[in-house]
């Protein structure tokens, strides 16, 4: 048996023919839309703007919202969302080209759930049908995964709001024609923030791109800052105070996607070695041959084992409203943790080969730490575990 992408993924008992032919229909659209252009698209540091409406046309960017708004969601579940991850990884791209082409996971929700309907109406289909773009405004220079200690404040004018701050790290926003920003409009803590739509085309709005990243080049990642923004009051996303509960909401399902992603990159990884130990001789025989190699290899799909099963009981609780976010937050390590030793295992095995620009192993072990701090760090996630046992 080969220790391929496909068979190095266990027999889930939750998955339906449906997941599968949406696999089938979407690695074929990617293998034809992505994987010949991934490398070039790293190189230039972008994705094409005209993979939006591709992608859109295809039915991927409407996956999981709701049809009023030109969404598909009828028989979707989050399994869907997680195949998607898995074959955005095994078409080349361990997360880059994800938070890029699909940004709007994180960033739309908050307008889909909390927003006024004329403000859903003038954004939700816009982004579904590929015409404009959405990002997520969390991260702040003085800190990222400390929610409830942003400084970016919105002092309320007459029916605006006037912001003032700045956002880092944040994927999509360099082409984002809105930002679901997180903003103060109170007291210190979780219950002085509040969530504000803010069009990127007002006056005081700048952005510059962060563009010399260790990993995810192909990414659209930059930083937003807000110069006496007035930003009108009907962009006010649900209730003032109550963003903590807009932005937590999104946190378990972005945590599902990119442990998926970090889970397929590990089977990736375990392909690419696997596939060099049988071709490759040393000392007169296969690498597969030696005995540290197939250690090596059987550790690798050890770990990946125990992170896929861990996978589909958590998201399958996540389905059934049952998870809690303690055990998401393990998910996570446990996911970027057997990222970061398959990739490193399967640079051992490469050896020099896996130094060069434009494979698989070389570009996810440099993705393995955006993949670790983003969406929660992993010093977070276990503090956040710790906690569900009051210790």
């Amino acid at each position: 048996m080969s220790l391929d992408f496909d068979s190095a993924r266990l027999p889930s008992p939750y998955l339906r023919a449906e997941h599968e032919e949406w696999r089938t229909q979407l690695r074929r659209f990617l293998e034809a839309e992505v994987v010949p252009h991934i490398n070039e698209w790293d190189e230039q540091c972008r994705v094409p703007d005209e993979m939006w409406p591709k992608a859109a046309a295809f039915g991927l960017l409407q996956v999981g919202f709701p049809e009023r708004f030109g969404g598909l969601e009828e028989g979707i579940d989050h399994f869907h969302l997680n195949i998607i991850a898995e074959e955005f990884t095994r078409a080349g791209s361990a997360g880059g080209l994800l938070s890029n082409l699909m940004i709007h996971w994180i960033g739309l929700p908050p307008v889909v759930n909390f927003a006024r309907p004329e403000v859903q109406e003038e954004v939700v289909p816009a982004v579904l049908g590929g015409e404009a773009r959405i990002a997520l405004g969390i991260t702040e220079p003085s800190g990222g995964s400390d929610v409830a200690r942003i400084r970016t404040t919105a002092r309320r004018e007459g029916d605006s709001y006037v912001v003032n701050g700045s956002k880092t790290f944040i994927s999509g926003v360099m082409g984002a024609r809105w930002v679901s920003t997180a903003v103060r409009t109170g007291g210190e803590g979780a219950g002085g923030v509040s969530m504000l739509l803010i069009p990127t085309a007002l006056p005081g709005v700048s952005r510059t791109p962060l563009d010399r990243k260790q990993g995810w080049w192909c990414a659209d990642t930059g930083t937003i800052y807000f110069d006496d923004v007035r930003v009108p009051a009907k962009y006010l996303i649900g209730q003032e105070s109550e963003g903590f509960k807009v932005i937590m909401k999104n946190f378990n399902s972005e945590r599902l996607v990119m442990s998926s992603t970090m889970e397929s990159a590990a089977r990736v990884c375990l392909e690419e070695a696997a596939a060099w130990a049988q071709q490759r001789h040393t000392f007169g025989k296969r690498l597969a041959d030696h005995q540290v190699i197939r250690h090596k290899i059987a550790d690798m799909k050890r770990r990946i084992n125990c992170t896929q099963l861990y996978l589909q009981h958590m998201t399958q609780a996540y389905i059934d409203k049952r998870c809690h976010p303690g055990d998401l937050a393990m998910l996570k390590v446990q996911a970027s943790e057997t990222m970061e030793f398959c990739a490193r295992e399967a640079s051992q095995i490469l050896g020099g080969a896996s130094y060069l620009r434009g494979g698989r192993v070389e570009r996810f072990y440099r993705e393995v730490r955006v993949n670790a701090i983003g969406g929660g760090s992993e010093e977070i996630m276990r503090d956040l575990a710790a906690n569900r046992y009051d210790l």
